[in-house]
């Protein structure tokens, strides 16, 4: 038996228990609620995906597109923080009409991809408490310092607020071109990297 307490998907809350599914208001966009797990970090739900309008998805960055009637994994947590964070390095820009979607979360702010800066997933973020902070990067044999201005969101996708994109995977430090360039990565062999990262 499923026992669901308070959880949210979206614009929709429920307690209940039993797995129940919603039509998200307006987008289409079906999403199940399942049991949350105290003692890891493991999905909290699936959302059904949408696929975009017409030239409503940047691909830039080889950015995924929502695929139509796909389920993906939703988390509202990430992976205990050590000093120590196993983590994938994605690419992203953070500015207007970029594939990073809208503002950043932080400063509802445009960014420029020279700025040492990332996005962190939703657990990681942490409700904004890690905004304006800086993490240290290590991968590549490089290291850098970089600067939390934005949530990567784990817990919603495949609308126009997140580019017709997935959800974010619980384990994403996603940079802008400056880290990638500091971390010594050529522009080609940028997209994704396995790094750690700890609290600066």
């Amino acid at each position: 038996m499923f026992y669901l307490s308070a959880a949210h998907c979206g614009n929709v809350n429920y307690t209940g228990t039993r797995r129940e599914s919603f039509v998200l208001n307006g987008d289409g966009i079906e999403c199940f609620l399942l049991q949350p797990d105290s003692k890891t970090c493991k999905p909290s739900g699936k959302l059904r995906g949408k696929k975009p309008p017409p030239n409503k998805c940047n691909k830039d960055h080889d950015s995924d597109c929502c695929e139509e009637g796909k389920l993906y994994d939703i988390y509202k947590c990430s992976p205990e923080v050590s000093s120590r964070n196993k983590a994938t390095l994605t690419l992203n820009s953070f500015g207007p009409g970029d594939d990073g979607g809208g503002r950043a979360e932080c400063d509802d702010q445009y960014h420029s991809d020279s700025e040492l800066i990332v996005a962190l997933s939703t657990g990681w973020y942490n409700k904004g408490k890690r905004c304006h902070k800086y993490i240290n990067i290590h991968g590549n044999g490089k290291s850098v310092k970089a600067k939390v201005v934005d949530e990567c969101d784990s817990t919603m996708g495949c609308d126009a607020d997140h580019d017709y994109q997935p959800p974010c995977p619980n384990n994403i430090v996603d940079a802008s071109d400056a880290v990638w360039a500091a971390l010594g990565v050529s522009e080609d062999d940028r997209g994704e990297m396995e790094i750690y990262w700890s609290d600066a």
